[in-house]
């Protein structure tokens, strides 16, 4: 394989093929994250992803999932991802799926023409993190999208066609933000209304600035049963039917999966049982 550093991709990729199409993340500002602080963004040239594509079907012969890596493959040039879809297409004919990493400006960037042509080539989903829809938490987080921003790109790609999964994270607001996160967490999902929903759950990591206001103090993290709540209230105050909702990340001390709108009742059961018996998953067994 000829991946550049490590290659990360969603749960729900775990038995794809993954194709290197862009090095790194084209923002890569996030204060949470230090997924591509090694690696400096790029795009690779096209011919090189097709040989690499040429040479992963001589290894595989039917991958029924295809990701388009790395961070936000969706910011190259759509005449080139119709050229590497195009070539997918012919190579792996079986394959039922091509997924991609969209940041909300890359997804804008597109005309409504590209995108549903991309729906048309192949790319079947685009995951996109949001974190917050909170619009202080995302100026704090540098996730250099707004919210007015965030619910025009998710609505643009649900209207071509392609499926959206969304990923917010609990308690990246910290002390402070917690009820505007979780609230205008649940009204930009409700006004999105995607095919899915996540959320993880933050876990610190040295080397990260957020890291660094954390040890300062600057930044103050929710207990165990703060962010249990915190979920809670997001649950409580979403509206967003058919919206299949996942909260069962490694990361997270509670795992609850449903759809929107019909199992909230029990999923907010599920957390009131949590929160009284105190039962969270152990932080040893937490992960990334």
């Amino acid at each position: 394989m000829n991946y550049e550093g490590t290659v990360y991709r969603p749960p729900s990729e775990a038995r794809s093929l993954i194709i290197q199409a862009t090095v790194g993340c084209a923002h890569n500002g996030c204060t949470f994250c230090s997924m591509y602080k090694d690696k400096e963004f790029r795009i690779k040239p096209v011919e090189e992803i097709i040989q690499e594509i040429e040479q992963y079907s001589r290894m595989y012969s039917s991958p029924a999932k295809i990701f388009i890596a790395d961070g936000d493959a969706m910011i190259m040039k759509t005449e080139e991802l119709v050229i590497i879809l195009d070539k997918i297409a012919e190579l792996f004919p079986h394959c039922k799926r091509v997924g991609i990493y969209s940041t909300p400006k890359a997804a804008l960037l597109k005309t409504d023409e590209e995108l549903k042509m991309l729906y048309q080539k192949g790319i079947g989903i685009v995951y996109m993190g949001i974190e917050s829809g909170d619009e202080q938490t995302l100026k704090r987080i540098n996730k250099g999208a707004t919210t007015n921003e965030i619910i025009s790109a998710g609505k643009k790609i649900k209207e071509s066609g392609i499926a959206l999964s969304v990923t917010l994270i609990n308690s990246v607001a910290g002390k402070e933000r917690t009820k505007e996160h979780a609230i205008k967490s649940a009204e930009i999902i409700s006004k999105i209304n995607p095919q899915y929903t996540s959320f993880l759950t933050l876990m610190l990591e040295k080397g990260t600035k957020l890291y660094e206001e954390y040890t300062s103090g600057e930044f103050k993290l929710l207990s165990e049963k703060e962010i249990i709540k915190e979920l809670k209230l997001f649950l409580e105050n979403v509206d967003a039917p058919g919206c299949i909702f996942r909260a069962n990340h490694a990361s997270n001390y509670v795992a609850l999966a449903g759809t929107l709108n019909q199992d909230k009742d029990r999923l907010i059961s599920e957390i009131d049982e949590a929160l009284a018996e105190e039962d969270f998953k152990p932080e040893y067994l937490r992960g990334l």
